[in-house]
């Protein structure tokens, strides 16, 4: 197969140009101009872009336990409509993934259904408890690539101390969700203006901010490596920023709604726009974006987190949080950020495909090499498109952003060679 005429975006080497690509059964063979087509199967991207498939290092596919959320099968045709050619599904489901077993499940599932880059990221403790460090070396062994207790923080710092040691010394990492759950206890939305208007309890910013300035006290002290996970507020990019000044090992994500909304676009009690930590004001937005601009943000991750419509229709104090985030990552990240300016495309395409590759260690993804696996997203930079989200291919058919016309668009996600026609 034989790509022609596209540009090329590879983030590793800082290469942007007009090329073709070759691939032969599944791995890239040829990058270069003007290949000559020897009866292969040509397909003309003239006017399209190709980049790295892109890689999220945090959604949330719900099986197995919640399959009326979200199932295996769902979440990765809708990760593959969102030009995702490798997942890394957190262990919030029921049972937790911090055993081999559910691991396996899970994995063995996967693969059933596509050739989708499959990486889930195990619990760090047994039952997301307070006690226990799970076997990490076993799960390791069995695909787990990671390790975070999203959606439960990690509060006993002693246990945090223990177990940051132990999965830094099999060369693992931990993802945060960093939170005091005290603070956020019954909170729906950012505590501010928004929350005081509608008579609702709000969630501080201080609930993130102290709960990472804690954390990195721990990493300090054990010179770990350490993930922070969907970064939503100015005072925690400030600690993050400054933990990276002084030698820390730490890394950090957000998502495409902490630069995209803000609490303002919370009107009423709507609970499409309920999410944890919550939208928060238009300076931590703001910051969110400077973050990304000088890296003290390394990459963009979904937090793809379904819920059945008749959830997210509650009043929104009993509605759970998280919204669908796969189908709208690169749109959100390309209007909202690139074609505004503020940031470079081939740095927004790095933070959607190497960045997290490389922070996890994903050998076949977030590059473009010859005797690689050809794992591509082909995109048109400049169509503009609105967001339907009863067409989405996962469950959670709902979301902030429908009806929101968007900028740039997936057209082929190619996974080991095999394309999927997207728009």
């Amino acid at each position: 197969m034989l790509l022609k005429n596209a540009r090329i975006i590879n983030p590793k080497t800082n290469f942007d140009k007009i090329s073709d690509i070759m691939i032969e059964n599944g791995i890239i063979k040829e990058i270069g101009e003007n290949i000559p087509s020897q009866n292969d199967e040509v397909i003309d991207l003239t006017g399209k872009i190709i980049t790295p498939g892109l890689v999220d290092i945090h959604c949330h596919l719900r099986e197995p336990g919640f399959e009326a959320k979200e199932t295996i099968k769902t979440g990765i045709a809708s990760a593959i409509a969102g030009g995702y050619s490798a997942i890394c599904p957190m262990a919030n489901t029921n049972p937790i993934v911090d055993n081999a077993a559910t691991l396996t499940y899970s994995i063995n599932k996967a693969k059933e259904i596509s050739e989708i880059g499959f990486h889930p990221i195990c619990a760090v403790t047994k039952g997301f408890g307070e006690e226990r460090t799970v076997n990490v070396s076993e799960l390791l062994d069995n695909g787990a690539i990671a390790f975070s207790n999203d959606g439960k923080p990690v509060e006993n710092m002693k246990v945090l101390k223990e177990a940051l040691k132990y999965i830094n010394s099999h060369n693992a990492i931990i993802i945060s969700h960093s939170e005091d759950s005290a603070l956020a206890q019954g909170g729906c939305i950012n505590e501010g203006k928004v929350s005081e208007r509608l008579g609702l309890k709000g969630i501080s910013t201080l609930t993130e901010s102290s709960a990472i300035a804690r954390e990195l006290e721990i990493v300090r002290a054990v010179n770990g490596r350490y993930h922070f996970a969907h970064v939503s507020t100015k005072r925690s990019i400030e600690l993050i920023r400054q933990a990276k000044k002084d030698g820390l090992k730490v890394t950090a994500e957000t998502a495409p709604h902490y630069f995209s909304l803000t609490e303002d676009d919370i009107k009423d009690y709507d609970a499409r726009y309920k999410v944890n930590p919550p939208l928060r004001t238009k300076e931590d937005l703001e910051a969110v974006i400077e973050g990304l601009k000088d890296g003290t943000i390394d990459c963009i991750a979904t937090d793809h987190a379904p819920h059945t419509v008749h959830e997210k229709l509650l009043p929104i104090q009993q509605a759970p949080m998280g919204i669908a985030g796969f189908e709208t990552a690169l749109g959100l990240t390309l209007t909202n950020l690139v074609h505004t300016g503020k940031l470079p495309l081939i740095e927004a395409i790095k933070k959607l495909t190497y960045a997290p590759a490389e922070i996890l260690n994903l050998k076949e993804q977030g590059k473009i090499e010859i005797g690689t696996n050809a794992n591509l997203t082909v995109i048109d930079l400049n169509e503009e498109w609105i967001v339907d989200a009863s067409k989405f291919k996962s469950k959670c058919r709902i979301s902030p952003f429908d009806g929101y016309k968007l900028k740039g668009r997936v057209k082929m996600t190619i996974i080991k060679g095999k394309i999927y026609n997207i728009g």
